[in-house]
C-alpha cells in the first residue's frame, strides 16, 4: 500500500481529517517539531508512529532540514502533507521532495501568503476568503497550485469567526487532493499541474486542467 506522511506543528486538525477520509494509502508516520504538538497524541491513539525532530536540537535551518529529511525518508513515503507545519523548509528539503511535497494554506493564494490570514483578509476588505492546497517549492506559500475552496465574508466577521469557516474548507479540500495525488491522478509536470480522470466536486473553486 502506499505509504505518506504528514508533518504537524500544533493541534492537528488538518492531520484528523486526512486519516479520518480513509486515503487510499497507509499513514507510515506524523513527525512533528514540537514534541507537545496536539496531532502526536491522536496519531499515537490511531497506532500510528509519532515522531519529534525538535527544530530546538540542531543549531541551524540546514541542519535541522536534514533530520527532518533522514526521518522522513525512514518510512519511504510518496506523499509528504504538511498540514499545519509552522517552519519554513530550505531549498534543499524541497527539492528532495519536489512533486510529492504538499501544504494547505488559509488564503485564496497568492493573496495573504504568510501568517494572519484572517485577519489580513478582513482587514483588506475581501469579500470571499478561503483556502489554497499547492505544491510546495522555495518560494513562501509559492508553488504550483492545485486546488482552492472559497468562503463568503460575512458582515460582523472576526478572525475567529472567518477562521472557523476556512478551517471546514480545508478539511474537505485537503483529503479530496491528497486522494487525487495516492489514486495517481495528480501529479506535477514542471511548473503545470496535470489532473487526470473524474471531475473535481462543485465547491473547489480552481483546479488545474483534466488531461
Amino acid at each position: 500500500m502506499t505509504a505518506y506522511v504528514i508533518l504537524v506543528s500544533g493541534r492537528g486538525s488538518n492531520m484528523q481529517a486526512l486519516l479520518d477520509a480513509a486515503l487510499p494509502g497507509r499513514c507510515a508516520a506524523v513527525i512533528s517539531n514540537r514534541a507537545g504538538a496536539g496531532g502526536l497524541a491522536i496519531a499515537a491513539a490511531r497506532g500510528i508512529p509519532a515522531v519529534v525532530v525538535d527544530h530546538r536540537d540542531y543549531p541551524d535551518r540546514e541542519t535541522f532540514d536534514a533530520a527532518l529529511a533522514a526521518e522522513i525518508e525512514r518510512h519511504a513515503p510518496a506523499l509528504v502533507l504538511l498540514a499545519g507545519f509552522m517552519r519554513i523548509l530550505g531549498t534543499g528539503f524541497v527539492e528532495r521532495f519536489a512533486g510529492r511535497l504538499l501544504n494547505i494554506h488559509p488564503s485564496l493564494l497568492p493573496a495573504f501568503r504568510g501568517v494572519d490570514t484572517h485577519a489580513r483578509a478582513l482587514a483588506a476588505g475581501v469579500r470571499i476568503h478561503g483556502c489554497s492546497v499547492h505544491f510546495v517549492t522555495a518560494a513562501l506559500d509559492g508553488g504550483p497550485l492545485i486546488a482552492q475552496a472559497a468562503v463568503p465574508v460575512l458582515v460582523g466577521d472576526d478572525a475567529a469567526s472567518l477562521g472557523v469557516r476556512v478551517l471546514a474548507a480545508e478539511h474537505r479540500l485537503y483529503p479530496q487532493v491528497a486522494r487525487w495525488f495516492l489514486e495517481g491522478r495528480l501529479r506535477l509536470d514542471g511548473e503545470h499541474v496535470k489532473l487526470r480522470g473524474e471531475r473535481p466536486p462543485a465547491d473547489t473553486l480552481f483546479v488545474p486542467p483534466l488531461d
